[in-house]
């Protein structure tokens, strides 16, 4: 019987469905080429190769966007028809969680099946996905911990899961180790964008800004390609760098170039727009109409239900549009949230605080800004992105002391930021504005 290059095997494969198979894995590794088109031929040519159709049944799941859940559940459907091997049943059994809703039970579940099958490099990152959706630090370092051992230099895609490990470790404060380890997944894969973003990530929490801008530029050309899934994600770090810097204009001509220039369609690059005008605004930049064109995009995928991280940073861009419908529509759908899955959980305990936080404070409410983004920034990291991608809670928190003259919680918020970032221009900014006179503090949207 056929196997994929770790050892796996592989039933219902031909050797030609097999090479598909294999060009799909690297795709998904590395986020550069299209995964999914190489499946689709290879279930055309081979119907009963089901572990194509359950690879494929991850990459819609994990797209987080309404219609691609749709194509997972019809993939899975027909998955459950065949005739299953041990491995694949495991899979099935993790991707109905999955889909139903119940993000840390698919965890789990790939816990186990990664400790039966160390060598499933689908599972593992499949697995690391999921902790990543469901903001797990422990687990996006822990789940790789646990099968290193089993693989070794030798390994096909070792540096995958090097590069893998390094976002853990990073998410997790180890950063000297994170650094270290994305920078061997890199000598491995010059291309590897997940390492690269994890070493990204160690200079963003550590507050490196002129080192990150320096680490996206020299990388530039193995991440930036027109076939790279990750790019805008990519560029949307080096924005960050220069917004700390206080470099607006170069975060916002990112925006209008590589960020949002070809109109993507795909949620994680709307959060990316998202937070980015966000930010921009908060720093007093006027963004003109962009928001529009963003508001008009989430059209397609904010629907209160499947991942309300994404309704989040939708509803960043219906105030900003000006589109009330949309935001009062979003907040009626997860205030009235009844359902027992984790994401209805998700929405009702932390979702809903954090659009009613952000609601509150483009409105100029800034009290009430205060009373729903300070306790929920404690409780958001049950959900969602990455440390990098909920700063934005602390600094919107810190705009609305600001704004509001809450000066005592400025002050601390500010001194909070700089413990960690102490070179920080933005943070420095803040704690200035906090202990300035009352006219400089102040700041409108």
């Amino acid at each position: 019987m056929l196997t994929d290059r770790q050892g796996n095997t592989l039933p219902g494969a031909t050797a030609n469905t097999l090479a598909l198979y294999n060009r799909s894995v690297d795709a998904f590794n590395i986020y550069r080429g299209d995964p999914v088109t190489p499946l689709d031929q290879a279930l055309e040519a081979a119907p009963d190769f089901t572990m194509a159709r359950l690879f494929r049944t991850y990459l819609f799941a994990l797209a987080t966007e309404p219609d691609a859940a749709d194509a997972a559940r019809a993939d899975l459907s027909l998955a459950k028809a065949s005739r299953l091997t041990d491995r694949e049943a495991s899979h099935v059994a993790a991707l109905d969680h999955l889909l139903a809703g119940e993000w840390t039970a698919a965890g789990v579940a790939l816990d186990h099946h990664n400790l039966r099958y160390p060598h499933d490099l689908v599972a593992l990152q499949a697995g690391h996905l999921t902790d990543f959706y469901r903001a797990n630090a422990r687990n996006l370092r822990d789940r790789l911990a646990r099968v290193l051992p089993r693989w070794s230099p030798d390994t096909p895609a070792y540096s995958i899961v090097l590069g893998m490990y390094a976002f853990g470790l990073e998410e997790t404060g180890d950063y000297a180790r994170a650094e270290d380890t994305g920078r061997q997944a890199l000598d491995l894969q010059p291309l590897d964008c997940w390492a690269h973003h994890a070493v990204a990530h160690v200079m963003e929490m550590q507050g490196r800004a002129e080192d990150g801008i320096g680490w996206m530029t020299v990388r530039e050309p193995y991440w930036s390609g027109d076939d790279n899934l990750f790019k805008v994600h990519n560029w949307w770090h080096r924005a960050l760098c220069h917004l700390d810097l206080g470099q607006t204009h170069d975060a916002l001509a990112l925006y209008d170039g590589p960020i949002r220039q070809e109109r993507s369609a795909v949620a994680l690059d709307m959060v990316d727009a998202s937070a980015l005008l966000w930010r921009l605004t908060l720093t007093g930049q006027d963004v003109g109409d962009r928001w529009q064109e963003l508001a008009d995009a989430w059209d397609r995928h904010a629907d209160g239900r499947l991942y309300p991280f994404n309704d989040w940073h939708a509803v960043m861009a219906y105030l900003g549009a000006g589109r009330d419908d949309r935001v009062d529509g979003l907040l009626t759908m997860l205030r009235d949230t009844d359902g027992a899955t984790e994401t209805a959980a998700w929405a009702r305990r932390i979702g809903l605080p954090l659009v009613e936080g952000l609601v509150a404070f483009w409105r100029g409410d800034h009290a009430t800004a205060i009373d729903r983004l300070h306790p929920a920034r404690f409780i958001a990291n049950g959900f969602g992105g990455s440390h990098a991608q909920r700063d934005i809670i602390d600094w919107t928190l810190t705009e609305a002391a600001l704004r509001g003259g809450y000066r005592d919680l400025a002050e601390g918020l500010a001194s909070e930021r700089l413990a960690l970032k102490p070179h920080s221009p933005l943070n420095r900014d803040f704690l200035r504005r906090a202990t300035a006179p009352d006219q400089d503090a102040k700041r409108t949207v």
